[in-house]
């Protein structure tokens, strides 16, 4: 899909409302002349958790069993309810929808969260929204992904100090195409209430006048202003382009038709999102004249326990498609969390009960409690959300074959695998067989030199294949090849390499 840009008035397309054609040389600080002083009208007011939720009040008895899309004919436990226990909750536009989560009399709720297609795959960054999503799922109401195949050509200037660059029409279908298939697998599960939507369909063939029209005279100036986003981006040095300033109101529209055509009555996003959010439900307001019929809730984001974003490593994003990150090294990255971030990320990422987590973390405290178990739950936990069942057995088995002294027996298939993670290379046959494990590894790479070699050699730090070596004199023999394509060489835990024969 791409966005028409012929300019002519025989064309229903004239001026499309999300392209950059006309937009980008505008400035909003130039349009305006000076900063607007005013204050937010939103009708909505922020309500922050801690002022909703009573300490004293004891919170309804927790079980996945009882929360699962099996049981919704059953039992509808209050939703918001759980994401405050286990810190998922950060605002709410109104009080109200506490009530309307567990109240039997209403349909269940349409609850939608927002993904702009900036890449192939959705990251870590995004799992919290698809959490929640399944919160919502787990007791009793549909949850709604809406990828934005037309916002996705504005881009969120939430957050950023740069706006975003633009991505052809090509790269966004890619990109549609890879989220829609991430969060079918993940929300799509038996049973479970979904749907799925591209605001590209309502956005394509509205027009710039019919955007002013429909959207731009509800919208006053001064609350867009206000919103930190913009606050932020005005007074930096690149500024902001009034194509970025329309955002708020592209996705607050997004809400208005989500609610007028599909029954949506819920927005959620992180914590960065709530300016975005509170301009669907102030349009909602004043365009379909509906009072608190609309709902906006807004997560912390993942952050790490020094506050830094949680999701970035020294490789990159932690992607949730197995295609750009394996099942393996997302397992690893959950495996390698620290103890003073595991309960925070086992309340937040998986769907334990907090009894489960308060014993793990009792656990923790015990003299005798075996290292990275916690870690090990997490792990498992999130892995098989984000992979499902074959994903985690995948990762569980790379992970012990690529332990040390392990006694799963590697195949080519199993290596070939691995080889994906962990360095790799080529020698050719008369380089390896019949050759010394010392000289093998340092020309795989494995050791600078040949006495570093055989120091490690006589720690019995040194394995081919899982197994130890132990004789210094040890030559690469034609069964330490497997199936005649490669072998694995260890030094230590965390030092290996796939040799692959040339």
């Amino acid at each position: 899909m791409a966005y028409a840009t012929g300019m002519t008035l025989a064309s229903r397309t004239i001026f499309p409302v999300c392209s950059r054609a006309f937009l980008p040389p505008l400035r909003v600080a130039s349009l305006l002349g000076f900063p607007e002083k005013s204050t937010s009208s939103t009708f909505f007011r922020r309500v922050q958790a801690h002022h909703l939720f009573s300490t004293s009040t004891t919170p309804p008895p927790f079980s996945p069993a009882k929360c699962s899309t099996e049981s919704q004919a059953v039992s509808r436990l209050n939703v918001v309810n759980i994401l405050e226990e286990r810190g998922l909750l950060e605002s709410v536009t109104s009080e109200n929808l506490r009530s309307a989560c567990s109240d039997h009399n209403l349909t269940p709720l349409k609850v939608y969260c927002g993904f702009d297609p900036t890449a192939e795959s959705l990251h870590l960054g995004n799992l919290l929204g698809i959490i929640v999503l399944s919160w919502f799922q787990r007791c009793g109401h549909q949850a709604v992904g809406l990828i934005g195949g037309a916002t996705g050509r504005v881009g969120d200037p939430s957050g950023k100090s740069l706006e975003r660059p633009e991505l052809d029409a090509d790269t966004l279908e890619k990109n549609i195409v890879g989220i829609n298939t991430i969060l079918v697998k993940i929300l799509g599960g038996s049973g479970s209430s979904h749907v799925i939507f591209n605001n590209y369909d309502w956005w394509k063939d509205m027009t710039m006048l019919d955007f002013l029209k429909k959207v731009g005279r509800f919208a006053r100036v001064g609350p867009m202003m206000a919103k930190e986003s913009v606050k932020k981006r005005l007074e930096s040095e690149h500024g902001m382009s009034y194509t970025e300033f329309t955002y708020q109101l592209l996705q607050g529209y997004d809400f208005v038709h989500l609610f007028d055509k599909k029954g949506v009555n819920v927005q959620i996003g992180g914590s960065d999102q709530w300016g975005n959010i509170t301009a669907g439900t102030d349009l909602i307001r004043k365009i379909l004249h509906t009072e608190e019929a609309a709902y906006g809730l807004t997560f912390p984001l993942l952050l790490k326990n020094d506050g830094t974003k949680f999701g970035k490593s020294e490789d990159g994003a932690i992607w949730l498609s197995p295609s750009m990150l394996s099942p393996y090294k997302f397992y690893q990255y959950f495996f390698s969390v620290p103890d003073v971030d595991v309960i925070r990320f086992l309340k937040t990422l998986t769907f334990l009960s907090l009894d489960e987590i308060k014993m793990v973390e009792e656990e923790m405290r015990k003299p005798g409690y075996v290292p990275n178990s916690a870690q090990m739950k997490l792990a498992e936990e999130v892995t098989r959300f984000v992979h499902g069942e074959e994903g985690l057995k995948e990762a569980i088995k790379a992970t012990e074959a690529l332990r040390p002294g392990a006694e799963t027996k590697l195949d080519w298939k199993l290596i070939e695998r691995i080889a994906e993670d962990i360095p790799t290379c080529s020698l050719p046959i008369d380089r390896v067989s019949g050759v010394s494990i010392v000289d093998v590894s340092v020309s795989a790479g494995l050791f600078e030199s040949k006495s570093a070699a055989r120091r490690m050699l006589k720690q019995g730090g040194v394995y081919m294949n899982n197994e130890r070596v132990d004789d210094e004199n040890k030559r690469v023999e034609e069964e330490d090849i497997v199936e005649g394509k490669g072998f694995v060489l260890s030094s230590g835990k965390k030092n290996k390499v796939v040799v692959r024969i040339s």
